[in-house]
């Protein structure tokens, strides 16, 4: 019996191989009809013998390309027609775009074998890619994702090129990026001051020469461009360091394969597994002792953020260098990473003495993104190449279009339509003119991309966040309404929403090192019951002062010194955090304390790891944020079992607790293991006072504390609690945009 059928799939089934697959399997089972991208997704239309039809809607499930996903379906079935054979129709772009961009996938297999042959004709050749891998999201200018709808545009190809690009047999079929020597992009070396070095391949040796020379090179990737040089060179790393003023902030480092990282470093199974997976993420890793690997690339530290290479030029340069390098996001201090030629002229010769650039234009910059394995899950720091713009399901279906614009450190902005948020790629901290300008170019390309005209906007309570600010400028341009949301309670609908909570509360402790407060004070260690109308603050750490306030933040000298002034007045110990002031600066700061002279109250736990981090004289001042809880993560024990004394209340009384360390007679790691240790407890403890029955979630910049987290974990373990993990955007202010996305009604 025939039968016909029209098939609407939605999901990331562009640029995946899926038409040719689709061609492939109908021509095998004798069904004729078509396959069509549109700006929805893929339409399909099948017409044969009904056991081959249905032999064909499963292979549509169990043998599709490895880089596609199916969101939805849409069957209907059709009056039989007359179909002369199956083709491939040219793609629509009229509709609703509701169609997956792909993020940016890591050279496939097939690709590096190319790359390494001799005899094939992409040997050596920089920007090699098919349809199982290479740029997408960083190319793509508007949908359907087609050629010439990318920046691919402006290079015509030769004619084996486009024999491959237009035989649905070939891995190559409609691949966008399709490109090869005789045709496609090719990089060019020049010095910093612009003046001609060498193209090409030429290009190449010499910039493998001049890495090995010491030299430091910016190098334009994927998403944009990175600072480059030898990982094992103290000389060029200080150099580096100084020329961009980064202080002791880690550098990630890119090996040329996963032995080479094993040699270098201590990782799990796990670890191994996401190193090694198609999305290529910076990976923070446990280091070993006595490798040649620099000290200056995470000082003070005992682990580094790793990487493997992700674009052809990337294997190439660290094949032919043969050792690791530095490869860090190229850009001015709090600026957005430099994607441009000229941009990189003007912006990075300071840094820099050579720039290698290649001739095909990026449309979207992407950072790399940075995870950690916590517990042994996936815990995004930096959700961006390789995931970003990937939607996230929501747990319901919203009635209007909403606009998330995040906060106003590690911004993500989200779109919300349905029940799919789509969060754009790390944006970064919106401190300077260029990052803000950024920011609204973010906003707009997702409008463009997607045809988004939001109903709704949603900001953060902050009024003077840059990003609160803008969304009551384009509220009240729009005629629409302008939502505002509590930080931390943004927090916990991030959590909820990404964990498909739907209609229960549940108990959350949200701890950052900042966030406005209802009741204009700085909030960060918050336990809320939350669900998608509203919260209850049922505790949180008892309020201190920051002395100098946004200079407390910087330096936790002035956050211990406040907790010291309020625990035992002007008579202060004689410890480091002391002896870090001048006399007078004590007695200064001692009035200022005292009249609350640009003092702001803050409930933080994350500056109570600066203050710790100051008695124990960890750190006095801040080279960049979370310095102070990332050492003390290298000195924690899990023999040890002790924690200080403390008492749950409505407000939690820090002060037994630093009496408790300050008393303490222990070595520095046993006190630090019994500060994490004394958090775990209080979380545990407070939930049991106020949250029993509910689901425990942690959120918040403090919980990328690899080893605080997991303590909470296995105490709740021993309780038989349930806890709520972020696993899909990061626990910090980068996944604030989803949750306001779900919390604005």
């Amino acid at each position: 019996m025939e039968k016909r059928l029209k098939i609407h799939l939605t999901g990331a089934v562009q640029g995946v191989g899926f038409r040719p697959f689709v061609y492939n399997v109908a021509k095998k089972l004798n069904l004729k009809g078509y396959v069509i991208n549109d700006t929805y997704g893929v339409i399909i239309e099948i017409q044969g013998e009904e056991k081959n039809i249905n032999q064909f809607l499963i292979s549509l499930q169990t043998e599709k390309p490895p880089l596609a996903h199916i969101f939805s379906q849409e069957i209907e079935e059709l009056p039989l027609t007359k179909f002369k054979d199956f083709e491939i129709k040219s793609s629509k772009s009229i509709g609703k775009k509701e169609v997956f961009i792909l993020p940016d996938i890591s050279t496939c297999e097939e690709c590096l074998k190319e790359l390494n042959d001799p005899k094939n004709r992409r040997y050596k050749y920089p920007f090699i890619n098919c349809t199982n891998c290479g740029p997408r999201f960083t190319i793509i200018e508007k949908l359907p994702y087609d050629r010439p709808n990318t920046t691919m545009k402006k290079f015509k190809m030769c004619l084996e090129c486009e024999s491959e690009y237009n035989d649905p047999s070939n891995r190559r079929f409609h691949a966008q990026p399709n490109a090869c020597p005789v045709c496609g992009p090719y990089i060019t070396l020049y010095t910093s001051e612009k003046r001609l070095v060498s193209e090409k391949q030429q290009a190449l040796k010499d910039t493998v020469a001049l890495l090995k020379e010491g030299k430091i090179l910016a190098i334009k990737g994927i998403g944009g461009f990175h600072l480059v040089c030898d990982a094992s060179n103290d000389r060029t790393i200080r150099t580096l360091r100084e020329r961009k003023k980064r202080g002791e902030k880690p550098f990630a480092v890119m090996f040329k394969d996963i032995n080479q990282i094993k040699e270098y470093t201590e990782i799990t199974d796990f670890e191994k597994a996401i190193i090694l997976s198609p999305e290529r993420p910076i990976v923070v890793v446990n280091s070993k002792e006595g490798t040649d690997l620099s000290k200056e690339i995470a000082p003070y530290l005992n682990r580094i953020g790793v990487f493997l290479p992700y674009s052809p030029l990337h294997y190439l340069l660290l094949e032919d260098f043969g050792k690791p390098l530095v490869m860090t996001s190229a850009n001015l201090s709090d600026e957005p990473i430099v994607k441009g030629n000229e941009e990189a002229f003007e912006k990075l010769s300071i840094f820099t003495d050579y720039i290698l650039i290649h001739n095909r234009d990026i449309k979207n910059r992407v950072d790399d993104s940075v995870v950690r394995i916590i517990d042994k899950k996936l815990f995004f720091i930096r959700r961006s190449r390789g995931y970003a713009p990937l939607p996230i399901k929501l747990p319901f279906k919203l009635d209007k279009k909403i606009l998330g614009v995040g906060g106003h450190q590690k911004n993500t902005v989200a779109i919300a339509f349905d029940d799919k948020a789509f969060l754009s790629q790390h944006i970064g901290d919106l401190e300077t003119v260029d990052a803000c300008k950024n920011f609204e170019e973010i906003i707009y390309s997702l409008f463009e991309l997607y045809d988004f005209k939001p109903d709704v906007v949603v900001s953060d309570l902050h009024p003077r966040y840059y990003s609160s600010v803008w969304a009551k400028k384009f509220a009240k341009e729009n005629n629409i309404p302008l939502i505002t949301l509590q930080h931390h309670y943004t927090h916990a609908l991030s959590l909820m929403a990404e964990n498909q909570i739907k209609d229960e509360p549940i108990f959350a402790v949200c701890w950052d090192g900042t966030g406005y407060g209802e009741d204009g004070n700085l909030w960060g260690g918050e336990f809320l019951i939350s669900d998608y109308r509203k919260y209850e603050r049922v505790s949180h750490f008892k309020y201190f002062k920051l002395i100098g306030g946004e200079k407390a933040v910087k330096q936790p000298k002035r956050v211990a010194l406040s907790i010291l002034f309020e625990i035992f007045g002007k008579n202060l110990p004689t410890i480091p955090t002391v002896k870090a002031f001048k006399e007078k600066e004590i007695e200064l700061l001692y009035k200022t304390w005292q009249k609350g002279l640009n003092s702001p109250l803050s409930s933080s736990v994350g500056r109570l790891f600066d203050a710790v981090a100051s008695i124990l004289d960890i750190r006095q001042v801040l080279s960049y944020e979370g310095q102070s809880g990332m050492i003390m993560e290298n000195f924690y024990n899990w023999s040890i079992k002790d924690y200080y004394w403390f008492e749950i209340d409505k407000s939690i009384d820090w002060e037994p607790i630093f009496i408790g360390l300050l008393e303490d007679k222990s070595n520095i790691p046993i006190k630090i293991t019994k500060f994490i240790n004394t958090l775990a407890h209080i979380v545990i403890e407070t939930y049991k006072r106020y949250g029993v029955g509910l689901k425990l979630g942690l959120t918040g910049g403090v919980f990328q504390n690899k080893l605080l987290t997991e303590k909470i974990l296995r105490l709740a373990e021993k309780e038989n609690i349930k806890v709520l993990l972020h696993k899909k955007v990061p626990t910090n202010d980068g996944g604030l945009s989803l949750g306001q996305i779900t919390g604005w009604g």
